[in-house]
């Protein structure tokens, strides 16, 4: 029905671009809050004639919120706690991570049964992962390894960059995964950075936007859903996100010198989907991170930017956040700020205050709905534009893939 239904979607709602074979859409940390609610750049088209907005209208507010919700899961089969986030809560997405994956077979059941509960929602799944290359790689042992992005950034070649991203994109799509969590577009600038280095392409703006927008290109032109991060930049923090809160220090003029730049390019250049990063900006906004601040997310991403895309925040369950804020509040103030899907990676109990609290808050009138429907018509016009399907997928044969990923890694290391 998901797929169906967007097929629908696909032909009625979309256009396709000259230079794509993708269809194109035209401060307590503890206490409550109720910020104001952030209206987008993109609001829902009002036509009623549009098939989107009728698929919205005709939605629950449980069957919307589940839409903006993207999961993990523990082990390594479909558990039952796994399959009522799918079939219960109806979430829009899964993402999996190395403790997820085991091998190949084990790998492609798992995003199989995943999809099969999917059955009868109202959109096919987000699969997601962050596969990367160097130490960000989760996909298992039968698939050639790729080198970092720092290795990359050496030749400082695009068409290197470029085919990469297409490489990479083959990888997952091979085992039904139809979004990945790259390009980094962090800038390296801080060599006591405990968490991006060689994630990233190098140290000057140049250099990242040239191959993090080649390498994202490659992704999408294979149709998978690339996703840039981690806005504003997360290049010169000196403490890792998973584990605390990164404080920078950098007015907006600074950043806009060097952090903003590739994200900015990426802009221009009509990315998908942008993550936001748990990072105190106290300059931009003293009270929230990035991932939680109207003043980042709405007025300057959407705002100033002018980024009409996705807004996908980093795992609302690291460190960053965990020991500093409440998460049912963080999770009400991130919608209020303009983002449209809550990463939530680690736990189930975690996955329901999050639902509970968004759906309170939107019947008290503290979330309005139409902020909700902008998501919701956000994400499922990126599912249409990917044309995206329920489809299972076979255990594939990785040995043309694997040769063309072993030839590419030789050209580069000439």
């Amino acid at each position: 029905m998901a797929s169906a239904m967007l097929s629908i979607l696909l032909l009625t709602s979309c256009s396709y671009s000259s230079n794509s074979s993708q269809p194109v859409v035209t401060n307590s940390p503890t206490a409550e809050s109720t910020p104001s609610p952030t209206t987008s750049a993109t609001p829902v088209p009002s036509s009623e004639s549009d098939p989107i907005t009728l698929q919205v209208s005709s939605m629950s507010l449980e069957e919307k919120i589940g839409q903006m919700l993207l999961v993990g899961i523990d082990g390594t089969v479909l558990d039952d706690q796994a399959k009522k986030m799918i079939t219960e809560d109806k979430v829009g997405g899964i993402i999996l991570y190395k403790n997820n994956i085991q091998n190949l077979k084990g790998m492609v059941s798992l995003v199989n049964s995943m999809k099969e509960s999917n059955s009868g929602n109202p959109a096919p799944l987000f699969m997601s992962i962050d596969q990367e290359g160097g130490k960000v790689s989760r996909m298992p042992k039968e698939y050639a390894s790729f080198p970092s992005n720092g290795k990359v950034g050496t030749r400082n070649d695009a068409n290197a960059a470029e085919m990469m991203g297409k490489l990479l994109a083959r990888e997952v799509i091979s085992a039904g995964f139809n979004m990945n969590f790259a390009p980094v577009l962090d800038i390296n600038s801080n060599p006591d950075n405990p968490v991006i280095g060689d994630r990233s392409f190098g140290n000057s703006a140049e250099l990242v936007s040239t191959l993090g927008i080649a390498e994202m290109k490659g992704i999408e032109s294979e149709g998978v859903v690339p996703v840039v991060k981690h806005f504003p930049g997360h290049g010169d923090t000196s403490v890792d996100s998973h584990l605390d809160l990164p404080i920078v220090k950098k007015t907006a003029s600074e950043l806009a010198e060097l952090e903003w730049l590739p994200f900015q390019a990426a802009i221009k250049e009509g990315t998908d989907a942008v993550m936001v990063a748990h990072i105190l900006f106290p300059k931009l906004d003293a009270d929230k991170p990035a991932s939680l601040s109207s003043k980042i997310i709405g007025q300057l991403l959407r705002g100033d930017m002018k980024y009409q895309g996705l807004v996908i925040t980093d795992d609302l369950t690291m460190g960053a956040i965990m020991k500093n804020y409440d998460l049912a509040t963080a999770a009400v103030d991130t919608v209020n700020a303009g983002s449209d899907i809550l990463l939530i990676a680690h736990g189930y109990d975690n996955e329901k205050r999050v639902i509970e609290s968004l759906l309170d808050h939107v019947k008290k009138g503290k979330i309005q709905e139409t902020r909700i429907d902008e998501s919701v018509y956000r994400i499922l016009a990126l599912k249409a534009k990917y044309n995206l399907s329920d489809e299972p997928v076979p255990v594939p044969d990785l040995t043309e893939l694997n040769k063309d990923i072993k030839s590419w890694k030789l050209s580069i290391e000439k």
